[in-house]
């Protein structure tokens, strides 16, 4: 609930520090006092829309600040957890008003948008009055409302995940239908391209090693002839070999005559002989490596132009080509698996709906249901607010597109007189009607999807006797659940108070020269001069002083 709200050069504010406790409590004060003021001022602190004329004549700025006392799991909390912000002990709201019309919001003193913060306040203050713009209830949660009132939290929560996994199931599914039209269209390429690259076989590895290859032919090619020239020099019939062996046999078979000149000689000639055997062994390895079939040299130069044509065709290098054909073979296969797996994805996406919207056809007879007794429960609260002849109608339409929220459209209705048209809440109801409307829909949902501070703007105005003593009974069962601020002008409200706050408007300075608002707590005589000074007007009689009293003593 609020705890504290501290108001600094706001309007006719100069200073002012509210300390509020549970309960009903009530401001009072004549017209003009300062009571819009003090609300607009709140509201700003709620996340209100900033303007600049708000700041009080002079000041470069205002601040407002509400403190809050809330349970560690309020949502108001989780939506500043959500915001990084660290929310230990009270809940403090504080917006700044710049007279420029700029305006800087914080949240336990840290920093963040007005719109985060409109958020928050949105969970911590329902500010209710003659004026749509002051009712926090708007048609966009009406259907929250009629949820919590009626127990069906589980289930709308159980429908989200319901509706997630159609959701993704839709998804998958069209996915896989994406990858599977692409696949058609590409289908016939495919098939060509993997019979071309099947037919091909290329190998990792195949193209350096065929360049290698015709190199090695090409060249083989032209060396040899002189090879061969040179091994016929050598080892044919007119080469040195047979001579020189020839020449070592006859000194060697002289040798005994004259050891001392042929041996020498003969052994130089067999060193010469050995190396020319090594000569004629080295010619005749390179010439059977130089021999080659000339339909080899043709076969490879085929097989790499074939290599470089479909490595152009497709884009991709030759060692690249294998990967592409296993890559072809892998889409067709895919394109096969994928119609099988469409129909698997289908059936999947068939079950989560009829499961989506089993969920949201119960849920909507729960709606409808709760919507029923939402009905019951604030049209028996409106004759005693003088709405005798209106009627409360909750709209539950199921015709809705499917949304995470279900397929209903929940709206509050109203017909204020029998035979006019029913129509949306804000619209039809007049201020006075909106107000007492709100009232007794806020009695009836108090301790179901309540803002933990309420306030109620002048609720009372046009009504007065025994409808102001039924809105007051009523401020007063709601101030039981949730905390109730009212503004009011009716004395049998204020009667019915368990804090009593009076706005005043003085002049202050020397002479006078300016306006301020202030607050003021009443306790006990002063309180019941104040509700005095309602019954009576200006002049506050013996006789008013004695009904106040009784107002009082009744409501204790």
């Amino acid at each position: 609930m609020l705890a504290q709200l501290a108001i600094r050069d706001i309007v006719l504010i100069d200073k002012l520090d509210l300390e509020i406790g549970a309960g009903l409590t009530v401001l009072t004060g004549e017209t003009g006092a300062g009571k819009s003021i003090l609300l607009d001022a709140f509201a700003l602190a709620l996340g209100g829309r900033g303007d600049g004329s708000l700041v009080r004549h002079g000041q470069a700025q205002g601040q407002v600040t509400a403190v809050f006392d809330l349970a560690m799991d309020h949502p108001a909390r989780q939506l500043a957890m959500a915001q990084n912000l660290d929310v230990d002990g009270d809940l403090i709201l504080r917006r700044m008003q710049m007279a420029d019309g700029r305006t800087r919001a914080f949240v336990n003193d840290q920093p963040l948008s007005a719109q985060s913060l409109r958020q928050i306040g949105r969970a911590l203050v329902e500010i209710h009055g003659q004026h749509d713009d002051r009712a926090l209830i708007d048609p966009a949660t009406h259907r929250e409302l009629v949820d919590t009132f009626g127990g069906l939290i589980p289930q709308v929560e159980a429908l989200r995940a319901a509706y997630d996994d159609w959701r993704a199931a839709e998804a998958e599914r069209d996915a896989e239908q994406a990858r599977v039209d692409a696949a058609r269209a590409e289908a016939d390429f495919l098939r060509h391209a993997h019979a071309e690259l099947t037919k091909l076989a290329p190998q990792p590895g195949e193209e350096e090693q065929l360049a290698v290859r015709r190199t090695a032919m090409m060249q083989a090619e032209k060396v040899a002839g002189e090879l061969n020239e040179a091994f016929e020099s050598i080892a044919g019939d007119h080469g040195p070999l047979a001579n020189l062996a020839s020449v070592l046999r006859r000194l060697e078979r002289r040798a005994t005559q004259a050891p001392h000149l042929i041996e020498p000689s003969a052994k130089a000639l067999s060193a010469a002989l050995d190396a020319l055997n090594d000569a004629q062994a080295t010619l005749e390895q390179a010439l059977r490596d130089a021999d080659f079939d000339p339909r080899e040299l043709e076969r490879t130069e085929e097989r790499l132009f074939a290599l470089r044509g479909a490595a152009r065709k497709y884009q991709v290098t030759i060692e690249a080509l294998p990967a592409l054909a296993e890559k072809f073979a892998g889409d067709l296969a895919a394109l096969d698996a994928g119609e099988a797996r469409l129909v698997k994805l289908a059936q999947k996406v068939a079950e989560s709906q009829a499961a989506y919207d089993k969920a949201a056809r119960t849920l909507s007879a729960g709606r409808a249901k709760a919507a029923k007794q939402i009905d019951k429960a604030v049209n028996a609260e409106l004759p005693p607010l003088k709405l005798e002849r209106a009627q409360f109608l909750t709209q539950v339409a199921s015709d809705g597109a499917p949304t995470r929220e279900g397929i209903d459209r929940v709206e509050f209705w109203v017909q204020t007189n029998p035979g006019t048209k029913p129509g949306p809440l804000m619209k039809v109801a007049s201020g006075g009607e909106l107000a007492r409307f709100m009232l007794a829909l806020k009695v009836v949902l108090a301790d179901r999807g309540s803002a933990p501070t309420l306030v109620f703007d002048e609720i009372d105005t046009g009504v007065g006797g025994a409808v102001a003593d039924a809105i007051g009974q009523r401020l007063a069962r709601l101030a039981g659940r949730v905390q109730v601020l009212a503004v009011t002008h009716a004395p049998q409200v204020a009667a019915k108070a368990h804090a009593h706050m009076r706005i005043a408007k003085a002049d202050i300075g020397k002479k006078g020269e300016r306006v301020a608002t202030s607050v003021a707590t009443l306790h006990d005589e002063a309180r019941r001069e104040e509700i005095a000074r309602m019954l009576a007007g200006a002049t506050i009689t013996n006789e008013a002083r004695a009904a106040a009293a009784r107002l009082i003593e009744g409501a204790a």
